[in-house]
């Protein structure tokens, strides 16, 4: 008997509900001071999550290895409770700061926040076979736009995802992609809200 751990089929794809948010523990952005690439992280300190969705909350900072640039951010208050950061479009949720990743593809914007979103992008994009097992409301890749799940364009994406794969390991301001502005895309209704007696 192999003792080899088991590989994922790179011809299936089953979706278990992954959500958008899950990826926003660690964000790759554009550092406002310098243009290089800057990462948004929980603030030190700041104990793990219990709930993957308590990432929408948690203090955060941006810091530039470049430049020395720091930035931190809290949730905003309404009442006793902190809003919830936004995930989705353009710009990270927490700062509002371009993302690093972004490629000009199939005419349009392909983006992730961070290397292991990349590689569940393209596991999804690669799969021939699709299998969804959850409820698609929340649902990451039930909700990609369709552009990115057609097979027609499989390779293109794949193409893209793998752009985005090499800028990750680039910090330069030179290095920065020419799709990496700010295009103010970024959903803006109200986030949700979390009642505190948590360590936020």
């Amino acid at each position: 008997m192999s003792s080899e751990p088991a590989r994922p089929d790179p011809v299936r794809h089953r979706d278990h509900g992954t959500w958008l948010v899950q990826f926003t523990g660690r964000v790759l952005v554009v550092c406002p001071r310098c243009g290089g690439r800057a990462l948004v992280v929980p603030l030190p300190g700041t104990a793990a999550p219990k709930y993957f969705s308590e990432l929408l909350f948690q203090p955060r900072r941006l810091a530039c290895a470049g430049c020395g640039a720091v930035a931190d951010r809290t949730a905003q208050e309404r009442g006793a409770g902190l809003v919830g950061a936004v995930p989705g479009g353009t710009e990270d949720p927490f700062f509002r700061r371009p993302l690093w990743l972004q490629t000009r593809c199939a005419g349009r914007i392909l983006w992730a926040y961070d290397e292991e979103h990349v590689d569940a992008l393209a596991a999804y994009v690669g799969a021939r076979l699709r299998e969804r097992r959850a409820s698609p409301t929340m649902a990451m890749f039930a909700r990609l736009p369709a552009w990115m799940k057609s097979a027609e364009r499989r390779d293109e994406v794949l193409a893209g995802l793998a752009d985005l794969r090499t800028l990750a390991g680039l910090s330069a301001p030179a290095d920065r992609s020419d799709a990496a502005h700010e295009r103010g895309d970024r959903p803006r209704h109200h986030g949700s809200v979390l009642f505190r007696g948590g360590p936020f």
